[in-house]
């Protein structure tokens, strides 16, 4: 069991280079056998320690040369430039995965991750409407990401499904959705309509709560 007592709880996405579905989540190769993408994050209540992080945003982005499973991945993490130094210290600490039990999204990072760019702080946008499948983060100049509905081909009509994983360790159930990103820090790319996954989570040291 970790030792930390933390938490994060509050509105998640992920969006990636994939096709809608998100070959990871059912333990397939990415679709272009590599994987870039980003997760992001506004926590609506959350703490480590005693440091509080209500109402902070953080995204972070990754490549990956195959299956996130093979490992060798890249990272670049973008905090909230709101935060301060100790907050910024408290989310680090969550994200290197020393603070977590073996087998949870952060633990499972700090081991198929192997290089870690520089952090950026960034004034950050977020907007997230579950439900209605779309969402919209902006972090300063360097990262920029929209989602919509996926559409039907021949109706143009909204599609919905949704990703159920009763023992899922990033979370419970998402909205499955259409992106857009455009990267231009360390770890540079840009993708129109491929995955995204929308979701509310809460995120502790033993895994995901909800």
């Amino acid at each position: 069991m970790a030792a930390s007592d933390w938490r994060l709880e509050g509105e998640w996405m992920k969006n990636c280079n994939c096709a809608f579905g998100c070959p990871c989540d059912f333990n397939a190769l990415p679709t272009h056998g590599y994987c870039k993408g980003m997760v992001g994050m506004r926590i609506t209540t959350g703490h480590f320690e005693g440091v509080k992080l209500d109402g902070l945003c953080f995204a972070v982005v990754v490549d990956f040369p195959g299956a996130l499973h093979q490992g060798n991945g890249k990272m670049q993490p973008i905090v909230d430039q709101r935060a301060t130094l100790e907050q910024r210290q408290a989310l680090f600490n969550i994200l290197s995965g020393k603070h977590s039990a073996e087998g949870t999204l952060f633990h499972i990072f700090s081991l198929i991750v192997t290089t870690i760019h520089d952090p950026i702080f960034a004034p950050f946008e977020f907007s997230f409407d579950k439900d209605g499948r779309v969402a919209k983060l902006v972090a300063g100049d360097v990262l920029e990401t929209e989602v919509e509905p996926i559409k039907n081909p021949v109706t143009g009509a909204p599609h919905r499904i949704q990703v159920v994983m009763p023992e899922g360790f990033e979370h419970r159930a998402a909205e499955i959705a259409s992106a857009n990103i455009r990267s231009a820090g360390a770890i540079p790319f840009e993708t129109q309509g491929t995955h995204s996954s929308l979701a509310n989570v809460v995120q502790t040291p033993e895994g995901v709560a909800a």
